[in-house]
């Protein structure tokens, strides 16, 4: 059966694991056994995939990357350069913890910035953005602009990536046309 996704010579892809079609993964790089990774994905250089993690399409993942099992990203996910994931949270080198692997999800659309740390056990919402260098230790709102360690919401995001600005009403309209409402940090398009 002829695949139809790029590896690069220098990385190493283990069986058995799914890899859809488009998918690029680059140089030295890791797929590991039982992972699920969706079409038109974009997997930079030094990269390692750990056993079950899920990616959905076209997920983005920049250089330097270590996925541990236990995340989950959505279709439309950008992961920036060198982001780090957990999945234990009080590790130790002589005990081990693979029982006690907590998930992460980051769902539709959601960027995470240039060397940001996400803390195992943590929703990433939709659309949401956690700037670069943020540390993330609980769940992040839809659509929410996140910063600094901890990370703190900031302001909201549109899809498109554009910072939203409410009227008194707690409606905003980006500049791409859509439209949403916050009410009480809650924000949907509408």
């Amino acid at each position: 059966m002829e695949e139809n996704y790029f590896v690069h010579e220098s990385s190493y892809v283990d069986k058995p694991c799914q890899i859809g079609e488009g998918t690029k993964i680059w140089h030295f790089s890791h797929i590991m056994k039982d992972c699920i990774i969706g079409e038109r994905c974009n997997i930079g250089q030094n990269v390692v995939i750990s056993p079950g993690v899920v990616l959905g399409n076209n997920v983005k993942i920049q250089n330097n990357v270590s996925v541990y099992t236990g995340v989950v990203c959505e279709d439309d996910v950008f992961l920036g350069p060198s982001c780090v994931f957990t999945n234990v949270i009080n590790p130790r080198s002589h005990v081990s913890r693979k029982d006690e692997y907590r998930s992460t999800l980051l769902k539709k659309g959601c960027s995470i910035g240039a060397n940001s740390t996400i803390v195992c056990g943590h929703n990433i919402g939709k659309y949401a953005l956690v700037g670069a260098g943020s540390v993330v230790t609980k769940d992040v709102p839809d659509y929410a602009l996140v910063v600094g360690n901890p990370a703190r919401v900031k302001g909201y995001i549109c899809n498109c990536g554009e910072k939203l600005e409410f009227d008194e009403k707690g409606n905003a309209e980006c500049r791409c046309g859509r439209k949403y409402n916050n009410k009480q940090g809650i924000i949907k398009e509408i």
